[in-house]
């Protein structure tokens, strides 16, 4: 006599909705991805502030004057608030140039595409980007 087992039930895989976002642990790794985007839009969004910023600080001494006097506080906001928009930038540079090195060098080398690898180079990024910009907003906000 046979006996017949049922076959194990497959895992169910789902879309995950935005409720379910909160509850999703995202790796290391995607983190740094999701950010990498963000990063991307923000310092294509901000681009008009940014040549702004560039022909005011480049076109004359008086420019430039006006250009260093705006972190002071001008055009009806807060000095703290454009040094808060240009920390925004530092970091999207920063971490948009990390991660693209780090794209290059999985391009490159085969090791960094194991999951022990990308989760590395991952964190090296975040830490890395988190790092100088707060180094270079400690200058920004004049601590040293």
């Amino acid at each position: 006599m046979t006996t017949t087992s049922k076959p194990s039930k497959r895992p169910e895989f789902r879309n995950i909705s935005i409720g379910d976002i909160t509850s999703y642990r995202l790796p290391v790794a995607g983190i740094a991805s999701i950010l990498h985007r963000i990063s991307g839009a923000l310092m294509f969004l901000l681009l008009p502030f940014v040549i702004w910023l560039f022909d005011n600080s480049i076109s004359s001494q008086v420019s430039f004057e006006k250009f260093t006097a705006l972190f002071n506080g001008g055009l009806g906001m807060p000095g703290w608030f454009y040094k808060l928009i240009s920390l925004g930038l530092i970091w999207a540079f920063l971490h948009h140039m990390f991660m693209g090195i780090r794209f290059l060098l999985m391009d490159m080398n085969h090791e960094l595409i194991s999951k022990q690898g990308g989760r590395t180079s991952a964190q090296a990024v975040l830490v890395l980007s988190i790092a100088l910009t707060l180094v270079l907003g400690a200058k920004l906000f004049g601590l040293y």
